[in-house]
C-alpha cells in the first residue's frame, strides 16, 4: 500500500504573519490525519520560518525549485544543499510554470532532479500536458518524453526517492479539473512507463494529482487506484481547504 502524500505549493504567496497563521491552522488539524505524509512548500525566503513552525511536528517542508548547480557564479539561484541546510525535505521540480515561463527543458529538469537527490532531498517531479497537447491527443507522448529524460539522466532506481506529480496544465488555476477517469488514465500510463524499466519501482512510486484539486473533488480523485495524493496550489493557502484535502487522503488509507 502506497502512503498518500499531500503537498501544498504556495507559489508566489506569503507574508510572515500570514504564513504563521496558515501553518498553525494546518498543524491544528494534523492530529486527526493518520497514514499520510503532508508537506507545505513556501517561497524560498520563508523556508526558515516555516521549518521553525513545523519543527517537531508531522508537517514536512519543501521548496518550489532549486538550481541544477551546487554553487558558483549563478546570481539569484538557490542550490539544493542550501535547501537541505535550512531544513527542507522536498523540492518541486519541473512545474509547468517553470517549464513555460522560465524555459526549463526536460534536460534541465533532469539535472535538477540529480542535484536534489545528491543533496538528500525528495524531488516532486511534475509532468503534464497543455490543453493544445491534450486536444491533439499528445498527452501520452508529452508525459513519456518528460519522464524519459529523468529516467535517462538518473536511472530508474532514482525513482525510489522521487514523488511524481501529474499536472494537466490546462487544469492549473483555471477551475477546470481532469475527471477522475482522465486523471487515472494518465497516472496508470505513468506507472506503466516506469514498469517497462522496473515493475517493483512502478508499484511503489507515489504519483500525485496536481490540477485544481479541492475539498469538493478530492475524494473522487483520490479514490482512483493510481492516484496517491495531491500537489495543491490555491487550496493550500487556506488551512481548512488544505486540511479537507488531507482528510480525504487519510480516508483512503486502509480502503
Amino acid at each position: 500500500m502506497r502512503k498518500p502524500i499531500v503537498a501544498g505549493n504556495w507559489k508566489l504567496n506569503g507574508a510572515l504573519a500570514d504564513n504563521e497563521s496558515l501553518v498553525l491552522g494546518v498543524l491544528d488539524g494534523m492530529p486527526a490525519l493518520e497514514g499520510i505524509d503532508v508537506a507545505v512548500c513556501p517561497p524560498f525566503v520563508y523556508l526558515p520560518q516555516v521549518v521553525r513552525l513545523a519543527e517537531s511536528t508531522a508537517l514536512d517542508v519543501g521548496a518550489q525549485n532549486c538550481s541544477e548547480h551546487e554553487n558558483g557564479a549563478f546570481t539569484g539561484e538557490v542550490a539544493a544543499p542550501m535547501l537541505a541546510d535550512v531544513g527542507a525535505r522536498y523540492v518541486i521540480l519541473g512545474h509547468s510554470e517553470r517549464r513555460a515561463m522560465y524555459g526549463e527543458t526536460d534536460q534541465i529538469v533532469s539535472e535538477k532532479v540529480k542535484a536534489a537527490l545528491a543533496a538528500g532531498l525528495t524531488p516532486i517531479l511534475c509532468v503534464g500536458e497543455t490543453l493544445e497537447e491534450r486536444e491533439a491527443d499528445e498527452t501520452e507522448a508529452v508525459v513519456r518524453r518528460q519522464l524519459a529524460a529523468v529516467i535517462s539522466g538518473n536511472g530508474i532506481q532514482a525513482f525510489d526517492r522521487i514523488v511524481i506529480a501529474y499536472e494537466p496544465v490546462w487544469a492549473i488555476g483555471t477551475g477546470r479539473t481532469a475527471s477522475p477517469e482522465q486523471a487515472q488514465a494518465v497516472h496508470a500510463f505513468i506507472r506503466g512507463q516506469l514498469a517497462d524499466h522496473d515493475a517493483g519501482i512502478a508499484q511503489s512510486v507515489r504519483i500525485q494529482y496536481g490540477g485544481s484539486m479541492k475539498p469538493g473533488n478530492a475524494a473522487d480523485l483520490l479514490a482512483q487506484p493510481d492516484i496517491d495524493g495531491g500537489l495543491i496550489g490555491g487550496a493550500s493557502l487556506k488551512a481548512e481547504d488544505f486540511l479537507g484535502i488531507c482528510r480525504a487522503a487519510a480516508d483512503t488509507v486502509g480502503n
